[in-house]
């Protein structure tokens, strides 16, 4: 579905169209931006997790280390949420997507 590793120099995209079986990933003008939506959701749950672990295991009152350790894993997480944010919209969040069998048995790897 997506162009590049996750990690990387080069500029994340999404294919236009899937190269196995020709769904187009746009499925209306505009579609993914509801993919912000879940991507917001994931980070905040990431930020409640990272917070309450680093609470745990630094037992720190200092805000500035809360901040440094979120401002970073946040950063670190943004490529993650940006793929996993789309594919959860697609896959899971869109009832006019369905899964085919047909392609499973094409043989791909």
């Amino acid at each position: 579905m997506f162009v590049g590793g996750t990690y990387g120099f080069r500029k994340q995209r999404t294919n236009d169209i899937c190269p196995y079986c020709g769904l187009e990933f746009e499925i209306e003008p505009g579609y993914f931006y509801a993919a912000m939506y879940v991507s917001y959701a994931m980070a905040v749950l990431e930020v409640l997790i990272i917070g309450l672990l680093t609470y745990l295991f630094s037992a720190s009152e200092s805000p500035w280390v809360y901040s440094f350790v979120l401002f970073f894993s946040i950063l670190f997480l943004a490529p993650f949420n940006y793929r996993y944010s789309r594919l959860i919209l697609l896959f899971y969040l869109t009832p006019k997507i369905k899964y085919n069998p047909k392609y499973q048995e094409d043989g791909l790897d």
